[in-house]
């Protein structure tokens, strides 16, 4: 019957008629047969199941088997035998492969038939061994899993003993490891993902049977994944063993890993990776549990090293698997956490910028409920981002632009958010995280790296940089030999001009500069920074001209070598022939400017003037009844102190020589910065951007920002204007006249009588209420126009000319006896004469921030010279101060300039320096930062006095000038090439 059935089936008879013999043959195996017969009828069945050539001769074999063996159980006992069973797992089927599937499906088949057998029992322990065998040679995913399916049928199968079972779970571990998918199509990937589920299902029962392996086989899944062997990479299957660990398990699992000495940072470093990668696995439940559990583990015991390449690494691939539905929800909560934990640099959340929109536009075509609720949540995520890392607005316009129809959340909640996963609040020991350096950007320009809230330092010696007269003055200096905070300065701009590095770390220039008053790593003032920079340059170089004039003097009577050493040395700080007067510091004549107070008894008539030298103005802002009509009244002191007008002086009194760090720069309008901590590394164990308590006043800053200055936009011109109008000193503020021998009411004027080459003009927008006792921000955009015109009254019989130390913090508004004394009746008028000086914007330094405390500082620049194309303005579309005596406002709005020197930009004109980055921007850009970025602020502008006659000579008649600048020193471009040399190697 045997051989007439093997010749049905390989017959060219029609398939219905093999099929209906067949039946028959199959019902014939009830009767009663010879146990060669039965033998034969299972050899023939045996043949067919593992090497029929089609899907229906192996079903008549299984059928055939299936009959016989229920039938003559004792015959087939027999037959499938022990050395039948490992004949097939080690040698195969004739040409059938012993890792061919087929072979567990027969043996299953088998082992079902003689479940009641005795001989059984002893297949269920050559199995034992021969499971444990196999997994060991890490079978493909098709092999193994169908012998974890014939194991979870027949767990008797399983490996036995403590020993046994748990090397079988963690050699299962390792083979899930080498799984790859051999197909790409959705079927072939379908049935890939089954088979390693089928896999990771039977490690769970075995987990659950047997508790004891399940520590040490994630004790192995940790060994796989923190390898550091380069040539084998784990299979992301590993993820669906996640889904397996019971949940209540994390916290011990997570503080054991984190807290083990014997696990290296490396390995650690490695396995998060992986875990991370994790997330791209379909069906996988918990994955994201466990990587958001880990990444805290490890913030816990300060692995900050870890977390920042972790991040750096891998999120732009957690971003990625936002565009897989099947995966969103886990990659989204990844997501979420990474971002809101990296809040000491951008770096991590701009690596993801440049894909947000595209994927935003996805969500919307695709207009599904599910892709809608994910986009809010992303939406969301995008605007804590922006809000924490703002001062990039070329980066962030087109964001703004795609998520403008989403709900956005309010400062309370944005602060929320940002307090629960920040990290780096929690070690003063966190590394600068330095941005990955590429070389130079395609501006040409450097940038500055961030120390640790060090932008206001950086924001400020950008502005200075691109001050081109004043970067090509200091470049020009013959400082060899000297330690000076000018020569570091020198060292600096040098580097910045040169070097090939997309970013310079000014350290050594920062350690020199800072003032001493200023916390390390904390965020600071960058006008007071200004000043404090400003004032040490000039108080150096006028201590070292004293004395090396004071040794000229001693040394005249020396030999001729001695005395042009003495010439030699009181001329470190020389300038180039045309700088003028070489009595003058290099500060004085880049920034220095005088200012004329006046005031006059309105009883009397008699007056007091004071020449006081400048090298900053401060602007108040003004309230709207200054900008209609008459002068400035105050007639309180609390209003005094609200509008408070300052200038950095150079004065002649001993009291300018008071240390800076006993002044108060800003009474009223305070402006220091001293905690908080935005970008950088922060030493406060609690300081963030913004307090929670700041952001309820935002709303407040900005009613009060509006009650002082009205609704229309105000410009530099009103703030100028207000600063020079005439001020009523009656009330509280009345003035002791000393020819009257009484307090009266008196005019107090003040006029600029003589500019400045570089006019620096810092915005009060930082005022302390003294019933919050806080420090409020105005919030209120300022227009800035690109050409001023400054009026300067020329005064042509000068006082004696004012010398002496510095004086930072005057106030121009005190009145009273302590004025008085200040203000001496100097007797008769000057004759003046008014001149409008023109000037053109070159530097504007950005604070953005909603408090004083905190926030972040950029700065827009653009090379801007005396003379020259790139300094030459139109003077048709200048804007003027007009004299404040005879009108307040001018008649030109500052809008329509703007709009009309826009036309005549330059292209790429303009730069962004933002820390490390440096773009390009514009004018536009410029204009627009407060309105389309409420919390970014213009506050310290750099002007340029054109048609200068100070203006740098670029064709010496030796030396090799680069782009207009001077020659270096030698040492100093040695030190450069060196760098360089080193940096490109």
């Amino acid at each position: 019957m045997d051989k007439i059935l093997e010749g049905l089936v390989s017959s060219s008879h029609p398939l219905p008629l093999k099929r209906v013999i067949v039946r028959r043959v199959v019902e014939s195996a009830e009767t009663p047969l010879s146990q060669a017969q039965c033998r034969a009828m299972f050899a023939l069945g045996t043949r067919l199941v593992l090497q029929g050539p089609d899907p229906f001769q192996r079903q008549v074999g299984r059928q055939v088997l299936d009959a016989y063996g229920r039938f003559h159980r004792a015959e087939f006992e027999a037959f499938f035998n022990r050395g039948l069973v490992l004949g097939l797992l080690q040698r195969g089927y004739g040409e059938l492969s012993n890792r061919d599937p087929a072979i567990l499906d027969y043996i299953q088949a088998g082992l079902r038939l003689i479940m009641s057998c005795p001989s059984v029992l002893e297949l269920f322990e050559l199995l034992q061994v021969e499971a444990l065998r196999l997994v060991c040679e890490r079978p493909a995913p098709p092999l193994c899993a169908r012998l974890c399916q014939l194991l979870g049928d027949f767990p008797q199968c399983l490996p036995r003993g403590r020993k046994l079972s748990l090397a079988f779970c963690q050699q299962l571990v390792r083979s899930i490891a080498h799984f790859q998918s051999q197909g790409t199509r959705e079927a072939e990937l379908r049935l890939y993902v089954s088979q390693v589920t089928q896999v990771s299902a039977l490690l769970r029962s075995v987990w659950k049977a047997e508790p004891d392996t399940l520590l040490p086989s994630l004790q192995e899944l940790f060994a796989v994944i923190s390898a550091a062997d380069t040539s084998f990479e784990p299979s992301v299957a590993l993820a669906s063993l996640v889904q397996h660990i019971p949940l209540q398990m994390i916290t011990v699992l997570i503080r054991s890993l984190t807290t083990d000495p014997n696990v290296k940072d490396a390995s650690m470093t490695q396995a998060l990776c992986r875990m991370i990668d994790w997330l791209s696995w379909p069906l996988a439940q918990h994955v994201e549990t466990w990587v958001i559990a880990l990444l805290k583990g490890l913030a816990a015991v300060q692995k900050f090293t870890i977390l920042i390449d972790v991040t750096l690494l891998k999120i732009e691939l957690v971003f990625n698997r936002l565009w897989f539905p099947l995966v969103r929800p886990g990659a989204l909560a990844v997501l979420s956490h990474m971002l809101l934990s990296f809040q000491h640099s951008p770096e991590a959340f701009h690596l993801i910028v440049p894909h947000v929109v595209s994927l935003v536009h996805s969500f919307k075509r695709d207009g599904l409920p599910s892709s809608t609720a994910f986009l809010m949540q992303l939406s969301e995520l995008i605007h804590c981002m922006m809000y924490h890392y703002s001062g990039f607005p070329e980066l962030y316009e087109p964001i703004l632009e795609a998520i403008k129809d989403m709900p956005k959340p309010t400062e309370e909640k944005i602060k929320m958010i940002l307090s629960q996963s920040a990290w780096t609040s929690q070690s003063s020991s966190l590394p600068s995280c330095l941005s990955r350096l590429s070389g130079k950007s395609e501006t040409g320009k450097t940038g500055l790296i961030n120390l640790g809230n060090t932008c206001y330092m950086n924001s400020v010696i950008q502005a200075l940089f691109m001050a081109t007269d004043f970067r090509r003055h200091v470049l020009s200096l013959n400082l060899n030999g000297c330690n000076s905070l000018m020569r570091k300065l020198q060292h600096l701009f040098a580097f910045l001009a040169h070097t090939q590095r997309e970013a310079y770390a000014p350290r050594i220039f920062f350690e020199a500069s800072r003032p001493p008053w200023f916390t390390p790593r904390s965020q600071q003032d960058c006008s007071e920074y200004l000043r404090f920079l400003l004032d040490r340059l000039h108080e150096e170089e006028r201590t070292l001209k004293a004395l090396s004039s004071a040794k000229s003097s001693q040394s005249i009577m020396n030999e001729e070598s001695q005395a042009q050493e003495a010439v030699h040395k009181t001329q470190v700080f020389a300038e180039a022939p045309c700088m003028g007067s070489e009595e003058r510091t290099l500060i004085e004549k880049m920034f220095g400017g005088k200012l004329k107070t006046t005031i006059c008894c309105l009883n009397c008539k008699s007056m007091s003037q004071k020449e006081e030298a400048f090298t900053d103005l401060s602007l108040a802002f003004c309230p709207p009844t200054s900008l209609e009509s008459g002068p400035k009244c105050m007639e309180h002191s609390e209003v005094k102190d609200d509008y408070v007008v300052q200038t950095n002086t150079l004065a002649t009194s001993p009291a300018a020589e008071t240390p800076l760090n006993n002044l108060d720069v800003n009474r009223g309008c305070d402006t220091v910065m001293n905690e908080g901590t935005m970008e950088g590394f922060s030493t406060e164990p609690n300081s963030e951007n913004t307090t929670i308590s700041e952001l309820k006043q935002v709303q407040t800053n900005r009613d009060m920002s509006q009650t002082l200055v009205g609704k229309s936009t105000l410009s530099v011109t009103d703030l100028l204007n207000y600063f020079l109008a005439p001020e009523i000193l009656s009330g509280d503020n009345k003035y002791y006249c000393e020819k009257c021998a009484s307090l009266q009411n008196a005019e107090k004027t003040m006029q600029i009588i003589e500019e400045p080459e570089y006019l620096i003009l810092t915005l009060l927008r930082f005022s302390y209420d003294p019933k919050c006792h806080i420090r409020r921000k105005i919030l209120d955009n300022v227009s800035l126009p690109l050409v001023l015109e400054l009026p300067v009254k020329s005064i042509t019989s000068p006082l004696a000319v004012v010398s002496g130390g510095w004086s930072v913090g005057v106030e121009i508004s005190d009145t009273g006896e302590n004025l008085a004394k200040k203000l001496k009746p100097s007797g008769a008028d000057e004759v003046t004469c008014p001149q409008l000086v023109p000037y053109v914007l070159s530097s504007v330094v950005v604070h953005s921030g909603v408090s004083s405390e905190s926030g972040h500082y950029y700065s827009y620049a653009r090379n801007v010279t005396g003379s020259g194309p790139s300094g030459l303005c139109h003077q048709s579309t200048a804007l003027s101060l007009v004299s404040p005596q005879d009108k307040l406002l001018a008649e030109e709005s500052p809008c329509t300039v703007v709009e009309n020197e826009l036309d005549t930009e330059m292209p790429r004109e303009w730069f962004l320096f933002n820390d490390s980055r440096v773009t390009f921007t514009s004018f536009q850009s410029v204009q627009k930062i407060t309105s389309r970025f409420p919390k970014d602020t213009a506050y310290v502008l750099f002007y340029k006095k054109q048609n200068s006659t100070c203006g740098f000579n670029t064709n010496p008649a030796n030396g090799l000038w680069v782009n207009g600048d001077p020659p270096l020193q030698k040492d100093l471009m040695d030190a450069i090439t060196k760098d360089n040399k080193l940096y490109l190697q």
